[in-house]
């Protein structure tokens, strides 16, 4: 039996699940159990930064994280996975008892937009995940890319800095525009006021880097989660005008070094069928490690139409 423990925070949780008449519970991780769920993040962190990062960042609790933090333990109290269940659903597991088991109180979350992972971790979560009847609007499968010393040197970019806040209107439309090219919604439109904020901070934590040339941005990276092992990257664009000779190489060999000084690795996902993409990664000297698999789900509106 599956037993889910609660607080007052999410008593709608306070009920038990059948599960292969195997004993392991399902709590709510608050901000005491910090060092233990890092710890066990840390097994594999090219795979775990984004929530790793996240409880550096946050703690457990917080509304910054979108969601909330749940732990799946032995009868002995030994964690054997960790999920965020919220507008981004991410998981971590040892045992696949643990991955249903998390995947059953994902389906009560009613506003998650995205669940993403390995591919085969995934697959197996939704499985349990559509038992309830829950649809997907899209599904991409993407390429995990990793980078690390030594890299090649280019010639380098003097005027590549992190953004300041002032140069948030620069930011902020190009961020929007690579939102919607991977899932088809605009923050924008959904999000104005809360995808200001996020872009914001992202400055403010000083991991926006850009390149601008007269008041007109060249190049935009984002350092969306960070720890001491590693540093993955989103929202990595271009000027269409600056996309020959080489520029790209430069502008990302730069910041690679940048990164590379406060943290081991990088890594970042790609597209599967952005075979231009993968091979741009491929020469700036990025390797592939996983295949992973990203679901969008309905808008919560579009669902109870």
């Amino acid at each position: 039996m599956l037993h889910v423990r609660t607080n007052s925070r999410a008593s709608k949780f306070n009920h038990q699940l059948a599960l292969k008449d195997e004993a392991i519970v399902v709590d709510i991780l608050m901000n005491s159990a910090e060092a233990e769920v890092l710890e066990f993040l840390a097994q594999r962190p090219i795979h775990t930064v984004a929530m790793t990062s996240m409880i550096q960042d946050n703690g457990l609790v917080s509304p910054l994280n979108r969601g909330t933090f749940y732990g799946c333990r032995d009868l002995n109290g030994r964690l054997e996975g960790v999920a965020l269940v919220g507008h981004a659903t991410l998981m971590e597991t040892v045992s696949d008892r643990a991955l249903a088991a998390l995947a059953l109180v994902a389906q009560q979350c009613a506003n998650t937009h995205m669940i993403m992972g390995e591919k085969e971790r995934v697959a197996d979560f939704w499985g349990y995940y559509a038992a309830a009847g829950r649809q997907h609007r899209l599904a991409c499968r993407e390429w995990l890319f990793e980078l690390s010393w030594p890299i090649e040197a280019r010639e380098p970019v003097e005027n590549l800095r992190r953004a300041t806040a002032a140069e948030l209107e620069l930011v902020m439309p190009v961020q929007a525009e690579l939102a919607f090219a991977e899932s088809g919604i605009n923050p924008l439109q959904v999000d104005p006021e809360g995808f200001r904020k996020r872009c914001l901070r992202r400055i403010e934590q000083g991991r926006t880097w850009v390149v601008t040339e007269d008041g007109k941005l060249i190049f935009k990276a984002d350092v969306i989660s960070r720890t001491a092992a590693v540093s993955y990257l989103e929202g990595i664009w271009i000027s269409e005008e600056r996309r020959a000779n080489g520029n790209g190489l430069r502008f990302m060999s730069a910041l690679m070094r940048r990164l590379l000084e406060d943290t081991k690795s990088i890594c970042l996902l790609v597209n599967e069928a952005n075979k231009r993409a993968q091979s741009f990664y491929r020469k700036c000297g990025f390797h592939f490690r996983a295949t992973y698999e990203t679901i969008f789900l309905p808008r919560l509106e579009q669902a109870q139409n």
